[in-house]
């Protein structure tokens, strides 16, 4: 007699599950049990139907497994955990608390079928059928109607299939695990020392078994090279490095325990991301009780330390930090101070200040505009954007004005010296501004609203105040109807102090204003370099950020102003300022070029900073190391860049071993960690390599049909019949079909005719189609090498198979000039450089020495006619082409069979550029142009 399905009870509450769903695994629990959610708090414990797996290993059974117990829920586990389910539910409770029992579907890989979990977990060995029904076909035939039968016959036939096979708890040695508990049958001090020596990298396999709270997981060892010293199946608590989340309350505890705000928030994000999966983990240390390891969790998809503390999540842990790689911290900083600038989680009530409207504003100032006027970051404000900032002034004080240098203005006496003491006062501080008045401020052809103020800082209330005090700056004259400070007579009686004492503007000797040297001059900055590279660390302040790692810096000890490059360091571009816009010479910002500066622009700007100057670059840039803070919190503010992910080391200074290994352990790190401009980073694949088929050198006469640039053009090679076969043919096709255009397909790559006309009249000739812009379709005329956008109703249609390429190749061939880089035709020596081509060889047949192909375009050298001298040459003596790199030339030569003449060219370019820099001719007539200009398109 079979048994009859148990019925489902009825109950008086609304079940648990309804009877089919989908759902999310959060856990597995063991072999055939499972916890469902619902992406929220909603959790439900799921156990397969008429299917029992072996015993876990807990304290009732001495932390030992029934045989195959680990086997079959690390089977599950790695098959469904973290992934969507459909469930069928056979048996559930009337509450919430009470465990349901169905079945679990999941989506067969590769085709729609569904995997019943319980059968395949039979299947494989991993859970036996629970006693049921008869043991042969005979006795009773399976009604194929009843779902519960044909589900028994299927976990009898997966019953039978894992018994003939002896696999899991089949097979003879199913595996029996031990668990070892840290701080009963060992140290973690030994786990850690066990790690360190065994495990490759320093890195141990566990998976994360509990989330205490957001920082605190259990974690069990499943590495196999802990084996050899019985860890392999140890359980410790991990607390994570470097962050502290708010605790999750204890309800058992006597007496009970509430959660921490946020810790429920915390555990469910870390639940989501980390629960029962299997991770590298880096162990550094313990707690002071020796029995918690302190370590990192390292995921494919980031550092989760980092991602709680950018969601507000958790707190730096100085102590737990400590033990950590110092060069991983300043990425936990740069994330916590985000949340606490943003008011995120935890810190929605950080600096409690309550600002009210715009009459009192409390914040950091991150410069200082004039000797009157700052820019302030509102406290609660991230500062994303520049239009974060707030423009605020001094009330009832006017300070000298800055003046113009383009317009021919000069400073108003003591204005730097206002604007100085005004930025040593506020700058990096936080202030405290009550907003008294508003004024309509000319700024050209319209008008800014600006507010004035107090502005207290420390314990000065009146920065104004100190200014007036100190002769720096006066007390404005109102009208009787304008509004005033309320501490204009404060003021009067400070401006009249200054006045008794002769102080500033008010002293009676002739002002004389101090003239800085300014080294952005190459020649100036090559020429002082020497004397500041022997000065070892000096001081300087920081006047202006270009992006992340390059500023002008003033140097008080040598009364200079030097543009100044954290060495071997490369920040992403960003935004151009308005003005470059409008002049149509702005470079495109790059990933994270804007937050690179705007990081900056927060710790340096208008800080007194300690650089050591190691070197100085063609371009007058002083290059070098800078420390920012001062006693302990002094720091390497390369490190701080490199390790936050908004700056990047040199490859050219790693490759040649220039970079330390320190700046590249912080690049590393950060890659490891995705932060920065390494989030979305992707590592590029190695090269498949390719058999190398070497060029012969061959010459040829030819013909320019198409000049790109100054050494980018197309030819025809004189006397090719095949340029007659395919302008007779396409004169013919023009005969044929008309002018009219004709449906086809124009995508990217295609082969078309394409209407031209040449002057003569409208003729179809081949043409490829580069990109498709709506109605519009951009071509390259293969027989000839000039681009056209043309009109795809009425300029394209299919061409003829008999005319495609694969049967006459394109007669125009792609050409460069051996060994020279020109400028393109949006510069004036890009200009003349193509000029200078059209006037050697356009028109006429030329001599060509063709060395070898590079990217598909043949690499030549011209020569007219009677002269000895190749075009090449001519190009780079007038100073309208550089000699290209070393580097580059070698890899030419390398796809030679003989390079001799080449490498002849060569030498020859060499010394035509040396005379030409020498006589000042073309790019050289101001000087060297210096290797910054290398990055240029030439």
């Amino acid at each position: 007699m079979s048994t009859a399905p148990t019925a489902v009870p009825k109950a008086a509450m609304r079940p648990v599950l309804p009877s089919r769903g989908l759902a999310t695994v959060k856990s597995v629990l063991s072999g055939d049990t499972v916890v469902l959610t619902n992406g929220k708090q909603n959790v439900v414990i799921f156990t397969f139907e008429r299917v029992t797996a072996p015993r876990m290993a807990s304290k009732a059974n001495g932390n030992m497994d029934d045989p195959g117990a680990f086997a079959a829920r690390e089977w599950l586990r790695k098959k469904v955990v973290g992934k969507q389910v459909a469930f069928e539910t056979r048996k559930q409770g009337a509450t919430a608390g009470d465990r349901v029992y169905g079945l679990l579907f999941m989506q067969s890989p590769g085709s729609e079928d569904k995997i019943n979990l319980a059968v395949e977990a039979v299947r494989n060995g991993h859970a036996t059928p629970k006693v049921f029904g008869p043991t042969s076909e005979e006795e009773a035939p399976i009604d194929l109607e009843d779902p519960v039968a044909v589900y028994e016959q299927q976990l009898h036939q997966a019953l039978q299939e894992a018994t003939s096979s002896s696999v899991g708890i089949h097979s003879s040695d199913p595996g029996v695990r031990s668990i070892q508990n840290a701080g009963e049958e060992f140290s973690t001090k030994e786990l850690l020392e066990a790690v360190k020596k065994y495990c490759d990298d320093g890195q141990v396999t566990c998976v994360i078994e509990y989330i205490f709270d957001g920082s605190r997981f259990r974690l069990h060892v499943t590495d196999d090279q802990l084996k050899k010293v019985n860890l392999q199946y140890a359980n410790f608590t991990l607390i994570l490095g470097g962050v502290a989340s708010p605790r999750v309350g204890n309800p058992r505890a006597s007496p009970p325990t509430v959660s921490e705000p946020f810790a429920e928030e915390a555990k469910q994000f870390v639940e989501a991301r980390l629960l029962h999966r299997e991770l590298k983990i880096s162990l550094h240390g313990t707690d002071k009780s020796g029995i918690c390891a302190v370590g990192t969790v390292h995921h494919p998809r980031g550092n989760i330390g980092i991602e709680l503390l950018k969601q507000g999540l958790a707190r730096v842990s100085d102590w737990s930090a400590r033990m950590m790689n110092p060069l991983d911290v300043p990425a936990f900083r740069v994330a916590e101070n985000n949340a606490k600038r943003t008011n995120t989680g935890v810190w929605h009530s950080y600096e409690a200040p309550v600002i009210s409207g715009e009459t009192e504003i409390l914040g950091t100032v991150v410069e200082v505009l004039t000797g009157d006027t700052i820019a302030v970051l509102p406290t609660g404000e991230a500062y994303d954007s520049g239009s974060k900032l707030k423009k605020v002034s001094l009330a009832s004080v006017r300070s000298p004005r800055v003046g113009n240098e383009r317009l021919g203005k000069p400073d108003e006496p003591y204005a730097l010296e206002c604007k100085d003491r005004l930025r040593v006062l506020c700058t990096g501080k936080t202030v405290k501004i009550t907003i008294h008045y508003e004024r309509d401020i000319p700024m050209g052809d319209s008008t800014e609203k600006r507010q004035f103020g107090t502005i207290a800082v420390g314990k000065r209330p009146d920065i104004g105040e100190v200014l007036v005090s100190e002769g720096l700056a006066v007390t404005q004259h109102h009208r009787d109807d304008e509004e005033k400070s309320p501490r204009y007579d404060a003021l009067v009686a400070a401006e009249l102090s200054g006045k008794n004492a002769k102080k500033g503007v008010h002293s009676d000797k002739e002002y004389k204003p101090k003239t800085v040297n300014d080294l952005s001059d190459p020649r100036k900055a090559k020429a002082y370099s020497g004397s500041l590279m022997r000065a070892g660390k000096i001081k300087a302040i920081v006047e202006y950020v270009f992006n992340g790692s390059r500023f002008k810096l003033l140097v008080p000890s040598e009364n200079c102003h030097i543009v100044f490059a954290l060495e071997n360091l490369k920040s992403p571009q960003p935004s151009a300022p308005a003005s470059v816009v409008s002049r149509g010479q702005a470079r495109p910002a790059e990933p994270y070029g804007d937050v690179s500066k705007r990081h900056a622009r927060l710790n340096v700007l208008q800080r007194t900073v300690e650089i050591v100057c190691k070197g100085v670059t063609n371009g007058g840039v002083i290059t070098g190391e800078m420390y920012i803070g001062g006693g302990a919190q002094k720091r390497d503010y390369s490190l701080e860049m490199v390790g936050a992910g908004l700056a990047s080391v040199d490859q050219r200074k790693v490759d040649y071993g220039e970079a330390s290994k320190t700046i590249v352990e912080a690049q590393t790190r950060a890659k490891a960690n995705r932060v920065g401009i390494w989030s979305s980073y992707v590592e590029e694949a190695a090269p498949i390599a390719r058999a190398v088929i070497k060029a012969k050198e061959e010459t040829a006469s030819i013909r320019l049909s198409e000049i790109r640039s100054g050494s980018h053009f197309f030819f025809h090679v004189v006397g090719d019949e095949a340029a007659k076969v395919v302008e007779e043919s396409m004169r013919i096709f023009t005969a044929e079909h008309g002018t009219n255009g004709a449906p086809c397909d124009p995508k990217a790559g295609k082969v078309v005719a394409a209407l031209f006309n040449d002057g003569t009249g409208k003729s179809w000739y081949r043409a490829k189609v580069l990109e498709r812009k709506a109605s519009q379709a951009k071509v390259l005329f293969l027989d000839h090498g000039n681009v056209a956008n043309v009109q795809i109703a009425t300029h394209l249609r299919p061409l003829e198979m008999t005319l495609g390429t694969d049967r006459i190749p394109a007669v125009a061939k792609e050409a460069i000039l051996a060994g020279v880089k020109t400028r393109g035709l949006d510069d004036d020596d890009g200009i003349d450089a193509a000029r200078l081509l059209q006037a050697a060889a356009w028109g006429r047949d030329v001599n060509s020495r063709i060395f070898c192909q590079n990217d598909g375009c043949f690499v030549v050298a011209l020569y007219e006619p009677g002269n000895a001298t190749s075009i090449n040459e001519q190009m780079v003596s007038e100073g309208l082409a550089r000699v290209s790199k070393p580097q580059e030339i070698e890899g030419l030569c390398a796809k030679m069979i003989n390079s001799e003449n080449l490498q002849a060219l060569a030498s020859d370019l060499q010394a035509a550029e040396n005379y030409a820099r020498k006589s000042h001719r073309g790019m050289w007539r101001y000087g060297d142009v210096g290797d910054e200009d290398e990055d240029e398109e030439y």
